[in-house]
């Protein structure tokens, strides 16, 4: 929780506390994806951020440090797989929890995900409730374990 001075009308200032949530960030390339995975967490209750790519990814995580990704895979530049170890390498986000994306189901793509320390892989195309419930899964399993 943290204070904030908000102005109201009478040009007073007033003490209100306000949520940071950090949410979620969703990196893919195709703006249909992105937008309806967006959508499917905004509904689920989830503060989304979203990146095209993964060079606005790491630009993003500069101001943000979310509870969780969701990266496609396959991205143009650097790939979701990439952008997975770099997430790794970063000591705020070191254990925060990664789903991978892909239009593929191919065993060779996830165990490369795995490898760069995805905690998950889901082929599209995906179910509101399968998403949203494999985020809240992960996210108690991540406090789960941050609080143990």
């Amino acid at each position: 929780m943290v204070m904030v001075m908000v102005m109201v009308m009478e040009m007073d200032w007033v003490e209100k506390e306000a949520q940071v949530a950090n949410g979620i960030l969703i990196v893919d390339d195709d703006p249909g994806t992105l937008t309806l995975v967006s959508v499917m967490l905004e509904r689920g209750g989830f503060n989304v951020y979203k990146a095209k790519d993964a060079f606005e990814a790491l630009d993003l995580l500069e101001s943000i440090t979310p509870e969780l990704f969701v990266v496609d895979v396959m991205m143009p530049g650097m790939d979701g797989i990439e952008l997975c170890a770099r997430i790794r390498e970063r000591p705020e986000t070191h254990h925060t929890p990664v789903i991978m994306l892909t239009a593929h189901g191919n065993p060779e793509l996830s165990q490369s995900a795995e490898a760069a320390g995805a905690n998950a892989y889901l082929t599209k195309p995906i179910l509101w409730h399968d998403m949203v419930s494999k985020v809240k899964s992960m996210l108690q399993r991540s406090t789960y374990v941050s609080a143990g």
